[in-house]
């Protein structure tokens, strides 16, 4: 499959909320139960130029990737947390690849030093993923995610950029 990676804009929020929405609702890779709007993905787009992304193929649009403070505070401004969503039918294929290097390139060129994943203890396959584009586990946080009625450990894992 063949993607197209691009800035994210304003008419990509609809299909990423429902692409983002599936995950809340249906997997432990997001430990978070309140569903993304289209007016709060848009002012996401907007807010997080040019560190918002999209990948598309056959004018479909199969993933994202986003990129925000890590935490508050001027002491971290070159420290950047990230989001990746991948399609079921798109993965195995580069998409992934594809965002990442399209959204690290995007950080590098504002400042950013360093990206972290924070990743669901329960998705092994986002560990794998991250563990093959360069990110190393720097900390696993025992039961700090609560979703489907059980506690879930974060694996943190970091890139120098």
């Amino acid at each position: 499959m063949a993607f197209l990676v691009r800035q994210a804009c304003a008419a990509d929020a609809a299909a990423i909320a429902e692409l983002w929405n599936g995950f809340i609702r249906d997997t432990a890779v997001t430990f978070t139960t309140l569903e993304k709007t289209e007016e709060g993905i848009a002012a996401d787009i907007a807010a997080r130029r040019p560190c918002f992304v999209v990948a598309e193929a056959d004018g479909a649009l199969l993933g994202f990737a986003t990129c925000f403070a890590f935490r508050g505070g001027p002491g971290y401004a070159h420290t950047k947390e990230h989001s990746v969503m991948l399609a079921e039918a798109a993965r195995g294929q580069g998409g992934g690849r594809a965002l990442m290097g399209a959204l690290m390139a995007a950080a590098k060129a504002e400042g950013c030093h360093s990206m972290f994943a924070g990743v669901s203890g329960e998705n092994a396959e986002g560990v794998l993923f991250h563990k093959a584009i360069g990110f190393a586990e720097v900390a696993r946080l025992p039961q700090v995610g609560r979703k489907f009625d059980r506690w879930m450990d974060l694996v943190l894992m970091q890139k120098f950029l």
